[in-house]
């Protein structure tokens, strides 16, 4: 636990003028533990990391009472961010219904922000909650059984009932204001995806980074929709070349 209010990992330097420091945001019912073989590859190559557990999930399970909506979970992250987690805009990494709580705060709070990067984003509004569902079962079998284990595990931490409330928060968001946090987003972003993702389609993929208007997209072969788990390598080298000005 942190003075921010929940809980945070941090890896490599402390955070230094020039050299942002990259925020990485998992996502539903998750803790930030499926990001630490990303955290620690980009903190060996220089890059101050921070990995936090958002309100309501995985080790910040008790700081509130209820499932936090995007938009609150949006504005804790940017709290703690005006707080000195770090100083100065960040790079933010989101994977999956982390997408939405990254766009949202980029949208809201433009100067945090240096460049975003979206993982695997979802949840895509033309999808019904059940084939969204179901693109999550199909997906668990493209990725490691050590992602799946430290999911599990999280998934029970947060609790079951917290994550269908959690769902039902995204489901809305979707619906509702992801497309039009995406127009609103002034900082440079990257859409990512695995190449074996079936949650966050080539189709969505591209339509994201339409949407923002300095936005990029990219796939990475041989992953799924967790791609910064199973490609951690692979997606270092692309948000290096990316923060660095060379987006292709």
């Amino acid at each position: 636990m942190t003075d921010v209010g929940f809980h945070t990992r941090r890896y490599g330097p402390p955070p230094r003028e020039g050299r942002p420091a990259h925020v990485l945001v998992h996502g539903l019912g998750l803790s930030g533990r499926y990001f630490v073989p990303l955290a620690r590859r980009l903190a060996a190559g220089g890059t101050s990391v921070v990995v936090p557990d958002l309100p309501g999930n995985g080790r910040s399970r008790s700081v509130v009472r209820r499932a936090p909506d995007v938009e609150r979970l949006a504005d804790a992250l940017a709290h703690g961010l005006e707080r000195g987690l770090p100083p100065g805009p960040a790079v933010l990494v989101a994977n999956s219904v982390g997408c939405q709580v990254v766009a949202a705060l980029a949208a809201r709070h433009p100067r945090l922000v240096s460049h975003l990067v979206l993982v695997g984003p979802a949840l895509d509004p033309r999808a019904s909650g059940l084939r969204q569902f179901g693109r999550l079962v199909a997906d668990a079998p493209r990725e490691p059984l050590a992602l799946l284990a430290v999911a599990g595990f999280d998934y029970l931490v947060t609790g079951p009932l917290r994550c269908a409330a959690s769902f039902r928060h995204a489901l809305r968001n979707a619906a509702e204001a992801f497309e039009a946090n995406l127009t609103r987003v002034r900082a440079p972003t990257l859409a990512v995806r695995g190449a074996g993702d079936t949650i966050a389609s080539v189709a969505w993929t591209r339509r994201v980074a339409d949407l923002v208007a300095d936005g990029y997209a990219q796939d990475i072969p041989g992953a799924a929709h967790a791609a910064h788990f199973g490609a951690p390598e692979a997606l270092a080298a692309l948000i290096e070349k990316f923060t660095a000005g060379e987006p292709g």
